[in-house]
């Protein structure tokens, strides 16, 4: 992408003569003054704009060309590019309008919306003594003077993409509004002390008892926006937390939570309403936890599922969404970050006629992801794949998919004996979670089928002595189980602004601190995090998955026989070639994908005697 910094050479734009608006024909000039664009293209683009009325911004009209620069390294002109460019040439920051990093209410409070329309500007940040404002009109100037005045704080221009300015301006305006309405509405209707926590409200019920309609318009739109960006944004979880004064509202994008929004108490809790009502959910029940699911689309078209769960909080219901993109399931292996010996390993357990495969890792870990691609894969027309899951996850129509239900007393162990009369050639266990579900499990196993299924554990060997502490014979653990697989995610490197470096004595000393006591060849060259817009500035964008796989050889079945301990099973893995998980981590940092801070992060230490 061009930097602005790359044409400080160049004279700077006089923007403080008679205020006007920008035309094709002025930003052309500057182009051909730069040496970025050839005058003939410049002036045959002009002649077809006066010709046409292009009635776009002139900067739109020129991205639309799909010009390169002239100048070395001959970057591609996009929109983002000459906006850099422009606002280099202004002397002025180019500002990218983030909009989960704007307090849109307190933006939207400087001016009105037609003003801002009328000079094309947009306020984008309120400080105490500054109000940032973004403009795609640098040169007309007249209403800062009157901003001033009003607001009595010093303005600072910023110049930002055009569409960007005219979408915000709309979307921006159009929510604080609605959060306000919203707001508003809800005073009038529950009173003065419709602020008060969960606790202090069940005092209030007998003297103020309407519901605020969770259909109201206002708050669909405020739902509909939060889940449009959190579609946009990659988020793969949505917070919506009660406090006392305000609700917070969280993204979890790529592993890590973000605050980005903080809604008047009254508006948040409609917005729960208004979504458990979507969800199938008890609206009036509000002291226990409850599990519901929405199927939407994104803005793109694409099908999304959204399974939500609530939780009775001190200041009423948080609420989670965890966003499940079907897409997952047509993604292969290589895409979750299995090596090709992984992907071998997997393949081979996977297409046994029979036995017990598990995934393991902690919450968060993707074993999920891994057991619904695996399954999609396996589903084929000749064959019978049931689930039973707690709760459903993605529902999948090559599958047949069962839920649990405690309140009727159908638990895992219930489920798998009643999908046993269902002529299954694979089964899928949620998770085994006590002795009578291992036992069906091994059953289930013993009689032909082919089970997958997940436990919490640290790595793939402790899933063995997990089993054991549960109760299962050891010998029936030697006949049944194929193989187990821990995993991890870590953050992926942005390829768009990750940065080589030659290795310093630091991360050297990382390095063999990951690898201890393995060898392993260190890299020549790491890489950093550096951050762009594409990945919002954190220099990461997506996750991977680190494997480690255990499969059961004779031996080790052997030492299961025998009782061994746990630091044993592991020692004979180590010996016939399981990898583990810090040495996983290892091969993508010494690929360039990730970073030895990532894998220290997530990766347990490598144990061996």
């Amino acid at each position: 992408m061009m930097n602005a910094q790359r044409h400080t050479s160049h004279k700077k734009t006089d923007h403080t003569g008679p205020d006007h608006r920008l035309t094709v024909a002025e930003i052309l000039g500057f182009l051909v003054s730069d040496g970025l664009v050839d005058p003939e293209e410049a002036n045959a683009l002009l002649a077809e704009s006066r010709l046409k009325r292009l009635t776009e911004h002139p900067l739109v009209i020129i991205a639309d060309q799909k010009w390169k620069s002239l100048r070395a390294p001959h970057v591609p002109l996009t929109l983002e590019a000459l906006g850099e460019w422009f606002a280099g040439r202004l002397g002025m920051e180019y500002f990218h309008i983030d909009p989960l990093k704007i307090d849109f209410t307190a933006v939207t409070d400087v001016m009105s919306s037609a003003y801002a329309t009328r000079f094309g500007i947009l306020p984008v940040k309120v400080t105490t003594s500054e109000i940032v404002v973004a403009t795609i009109e640098p040169f007309l100037r007249e209403w800062e003077k009157e901003i001033e005045s009003i607001s009595k704080k010093s303005i600072r221009r910023v110049f930002s993409s055009p569409p960007d300015v005219a979408r915000y301006l709309v979307e921006f305006y159009n929510l604080a509004r609605s959060v306000k309405k919203a707001a508003q509405l809800k005073a009038q209707a529950g009173g003065p002390n419709t602020a008060l926590s969960s606790f202090e409200q069940l005092v209030q019920l007998g003297q103020a008892n309407r519901q605020f309609d969770a259909n109201d318009q206002h708050i669909v739109n405020i739902v509909d926006w939060l889940w449009q960006y959190a579609f946009e944004q990659r988020a793969s979880d949505i917070h919506i937390e009660p406090r006392r004064e305000l609700g917070i509202v969280r993204f979890r994008i790529d592993g890590v939570l973000h605050q980005v929004y903080q809604i008047p108490m009254s508006v948040m809790t409609a917005m729960t309403s208004r979504i458990k009502i979507l969800g199938r959910m008890d609206l009036v029940e509000k002291r226990r936890p409850q599990d519901g699911r929405i199927k939407t689309r994104t803005a793109a078209g694409q099908e999304a599922e959204l399974r939500l769960s609530t939780l009775p909080t001190a200041f009423g219901e948080k609420l989670v969404m965890r966003i499940f993109d079907p897409e997952v399931l047509v993604r292969n292996f290589s895409e979750l970050g299995f090596s090709d010996d992984d992907r071998a390993k997997w393949r081979t357990m996977t297409e046994s006629p029979h036995g017990i495969i598990f995934v393991t890792g902690p919450t968060g870990s993707g074993k999920t992801t891994t057991l619904y691609s695996t399954l999609k894969q396996l589903a084929t027309p000749a064959v019978n794949v049931c689930t039973i899951e707690d709760p459903i996850e993605m529902v999948e129509a090559s599958f047949n998919q069962m839920q649990v239900q405690p309140v009727i007393d159908l638990g895992f162990a219930e489920g798998v004996r009643a999908l046993m009369r269902q002529d299954p050639d694979i089964i899928m266990v949620g998770e085994v979670r006590d002795l009578e579900t291992a036992e069906v499990t091994i059953q289930a196993a013993l009689t032909g089928h082919l089970v997958l299924s997940t436990l919490h554990t640290n790595d793939a060997p402790a899933a063995i002595t997990r089993m054991l502490d549960l109760g299962v014979p050891p010998y029936l653990l030697g006949t049944t189980v194929i193989g187990v697989m821990a995993q991890r995610l870590v953050r992926v490197l942005c390829p768009n602004c990750k940065q080589a470096h030659p290795a310093t004595p630091e991360d050297e000393a990382l390095w063999d601190r990951l690898v201890a006591p393995w060898k392993a060849n260190r890299p020549a060259q790491f890489y950093s995090p550096v951050g762009c817009l594409d990945c919002r500035m954190t220099g990461y964008r997506g996750r991977i998955g680190l494997y480690e796989i255990l499969t059961l050889s004779p031996d080790i079945k052997q030492a299961i026989a025998d009782n061994a301990e746990v630091a044993k099973i592991r020692d004979l893995a180590y010996r016939e070639g399981m990898k583990p998980l810090r040495i996983s981590g290892a091969m993508k940092v010494a690929a360039g994908v990730t970073t030895l801070a990532e894998v220290f992060n997530v990766a347990p230490p490598s144990e061996r005697n």
